[in-house]
């Protein structure tokens, strides 16, 4: 049965209008899609159009809350913004001549795009209104800011009488404690978002002491992975130090999600009925959303397992759209006999042959795998000829690839950076591992060579002249001999390096920093071609698509922007987190990226469309790390709460729950058969884990709709199947290459 939330519901005027319908944690969540993606080199693409949906004029209640948006859109230089709001709104330039004051640009990324992009008849589900939590997110300042947060806090103005907050919020508790052991498991879910709320409430309205009262009381009895939390609510006490504080905006305006059966249910309603418990009412009615199911209640561990986000669960039907996780149709490439197989075959007596031969996975995906999307959903860049010479070099590669398990593990190679006094913040490695990439708090990104081949520069305009263009050798001619090294130093970034990412080709390599740019070099030249600006603040991750072209960010302004190579402003923004995007990770079909955040979930985005598909709760502390499976049907993920979970993307629902590391599992990576996953933690240690028999244990009856959870069984013991120290380094990346033999890096640490 679909989730349901008692008492009044919005009309459909109102979610169209209402500012904080991003931010309500439920999992409906739009990104806001600038511009069109248009078609790389080559690229198929179509001219159909889709028109935006209009939304109706907005009612009395939400005049003064969109005018207040409209003032700090103004405020904040983003009049393209402000006329999109108003005219999706219904609003004339006289309603808002009072809240606003012009009309200019946002960041309406490549607005004259490509007309005939294949993109470019997606219909844009969510009007522009969506595009507000992409600006940075207030801070507190004096005079001219405060009434827009005033806006926004204005529903704690309406409470009772604050003596007697201590006691509806003990009567609740007693009587939660004294129900069946079935129920209360689901209805404690309660104490922690009626507890946040009710002390708002009261410093909101100048009960500072009763307030400190209130908190001291009952701030212990709040669940352990709440403590970050509640440690920022702590220091507010007074009504001016809530206006610049973001974690509280956010919880004021994203409705607290949680999953209740219907019995347990019926239980809440009818003791607050029978006591006219009008204050805990109107807060679940207000700041609450129950997202309500038929069937048995959920156990504490069950419970556990999926809270821990900033704004609880996510809505059931958040994570119902259909996921295309399937991949992409591999090209038909023809793989010729190595010279040592046709010698072999002619020592036999047989004689030569020329037919060629095809990789296994080649064959397998002839047929199209019904959950993969259309070949061309979104546009891809066409293969070049020395794309499909690295295919078959991979190919001829996979069939030397060793097939793991827990009888035969990988070899483990550890590249330990010694003396990295500039900080060591990030590490990738190609995907044929012939380099090595490392970013730098001292601004810097270097680049080494793992091979005994040494790197070297394009030659100068000049001598380039003077060179035969049709000889064979013309690639090699071109490189200068005099510049070969081991490494090279790229400099650009004003601020530490915090995310690298090298091409699928090799012949680029992207940074982020901290000064808000995302950097692409070139491997020919060791220079930077390009400086992407998006992000205002500092940019914490960035990744290549598997199939080169496109790029996605993310950083502190808490949204992720998805870039193409060759456009200099982003495509889409996927907005919808609490919290800083920590981590970024696009599906293998490209389709798809997902974001982990320190709002403490994980964020899956259709690129086509920029919605968001999948919203995974369960962690307990920020996400560092994520890895899609081979195949494209699992994500896992980690945490700086040590643990690594698994989900099943077409269910969105987690299937195991990995424990064992102590500290921020900072670097995940499947093997290329999928068959192991291996987790990097700032703990010093790689622990290798049995992925097949994860994935194999679950069952898809379990995967029950009327519930949205399964039993998780506690077997991170069985799976674990090798625990490798470091003596003193943190380790930051992990890579498998085509043979499978793990690559891991880090800085070592001297005690």
């Amino acid at each position: 049965m679909a989730a349901v939330q008692d008492g009044p519901i919005e009309s459909e005027s109102d979610k169209e209008t209402k500012t904080d319908v991003l931010n309500d944690g439920a999992g409906n969540i739009t990104g806001s899609s600038t511009g069109v993606l248009s078609s790389p080199p080559n690229a198929t693409s179509s001219d159909t159009g889709a028109a935006k949906p209009m939304a109706p004029p907005p009612g009395p209640e939400n005049q003064q809350t969109l005018l207040a948006v409209l003032q700090y859109l103004k405020k904040n230089n983003l009049l393209e913004s402000v006329d999109i709001l108003r005219r999706e709104a219904g609003l004339s330039d006289d309603e808002d001549s009072q809240g606003t004051d012009g009309s200019g640009s946002a960041a309406n990324a490549d607005e004259g795009g490509n007309a005939n992009s294949l993109l470019n008849r997606v219909s844009i589900a969510t009007p522009a209104p969506v595009a507000v939590p992409a600006a940075p997110p207030p801070k507190a300042s004096g005079g001219e800011d405060q009434p827009d947060v005033n806006v926004v806090l204005s529903a704690y103005s309406q409470q009772g009488d604050p003596a007697l907050y201590d006691t509806y919020y003990t009567g609740l508790k007693n009587f939660i404690e004294s129900v069946l052991d079935c129920h209360r498991a689901e209805l404690s879910q309660l104490f922690y978002p009626l507890f946040v709320h009710m002390y708002l409430e009261l410093v909101y309205n100048n009960h500072e002491q009763v307030g400190k009262t209130f908190f001291d009381k009952f701030s212990g009895d709040q669940e352990c992975y709440y403590q970050d939390d509640l440690r920022v609510l702590s220091s507010v006490s007074k009504r001016e130090h809530m206006r610049g504080n973001e974690t509280l905006l956010d919880f004021r305006t994203s409705k607290f999600v949680l999953r209740i059966s219907r019995d347990s249910y019926q239980l809440l309603k009818r003791h607050l009925q029978e006591r006219q418990n009008n204050q805990i009412w109107n807060i679940i009615q207000e700041h609450l959303y129950i997202d309500i199911f038929d069937g048995m209640p959920r156990s504490k561990s069950q419970i556990d397992s999926m809270s821990g986000s900033l704004a609880g669960e996510a809505r059931r039907e958040a994570n119902k759209v259909k996921v295309f996780y399937g991949l992409l149709k591999e090209p038909e490439i023809e793989v010729p006999l190595d010279d040592e197989d046709e010698e072999a075959e002619n020592e036999e007596g047989k004689p030569k042959k020329k037919k060629p031969k095809k990789d296994s996975m080649g064959n397998k995906s002839k047929k199209q795998d019904p959950n993969a999307p259309q070949q061309a959903r979104i546009p891809l860049p066409e293969l070049k000829d020395s794309d499909k010479l690295d295919k078959i070099m991979n190919l001829k590669e996979a069939t030397k690839r060793i097939r793991l398990g827990p009888e035969a593990l990988p070899s483990i190679c550890f590249y330990s950076f010694l003396n990295a006094y500039q900080g060591l913040t990030a590490v990738d490695f190609t995907d044929d591992s012939s380099l090595i990439a490392g970013g730098f708090a001292d601004s810097t990104v270097r680049v080494w060579s793992v091979t005994p081949k040494k790197l070297r520069r394009v030659k100068s305009a000049v001598d380039l002249n003077v060179i035969d263009k049709d000889s064979d050798d013309v690639l090699e001619r071109i490189m200068d001999d005099k510049t070969a090294s081991e490494s090279k130093v790229m400099y650009g970034h004003t601020g530490p390096v915090y995310g690298i990412s090298f091409s699928s080709d090799r012949n680029y390599l992207l940074s982020s920093s901290e000064d808000g740019t995302v950097r692409l070099w070139s491997l020919q030249t060791y220079t930077c071609l390009v400086g992407y600006k998006g992000h205002n603040y500092p940019v914490w991750d960035t990744q290549f698509s598997p199939f080169g072209y496109y790029f996605i960010s993310g950083g502190h302004d808490r949204v992720a922007r998805l870039w193409a190579t060759d456009h200099y402003q982003p495509l889409r923004i996927f907005a919808g987190h609490l919290g800083d995007v920590t981590c970024t990770q696009f599906h293998p079909n490209s389709n798809y990226v997902a974001t982990g955040s320190a709002d403490r979930t994980v964020r899956m985005w259709d690129v086509l469309n920029g919605n968001c598909v999948r919203i995974l709760t369960g962690h307990k502390g920020p996400i560092h790390s994520l890895a899609f499976s081979p195949n494209g049907k699992f994500l896992a993920s980690g945490a700086t709460d040590g643990r690594v979970l698994l989900w099943d993307i077409g269910h969105g629902l987690m299937i195991g729950d990995l424990k064992g590391h102590t500290d921020t599992v900072y670097a995940l990576k499947f093997s290329r058969d999928g068959e192991i996953l291996a987790s990097g933690s700032m703990d010093n240690t790689v622990r290798l884990w049995n992925a097949y028999k994860a994935f194999d244990d679950v069952e898809t009856d379990d995967f029950t709709s009327a519930t949205g959870h399964i039993h998780l069984p506690e077997n991170s013991h069985e799976l674990l199947l090798g625990t490798y120290m470091t003596k003193s380094t943190p380790v930051i990346h992990l890579h498998f290459t085509r043979r499978n033999l793990l690559l891991t890096a880090g800085a070592y640490n001297p005690q």
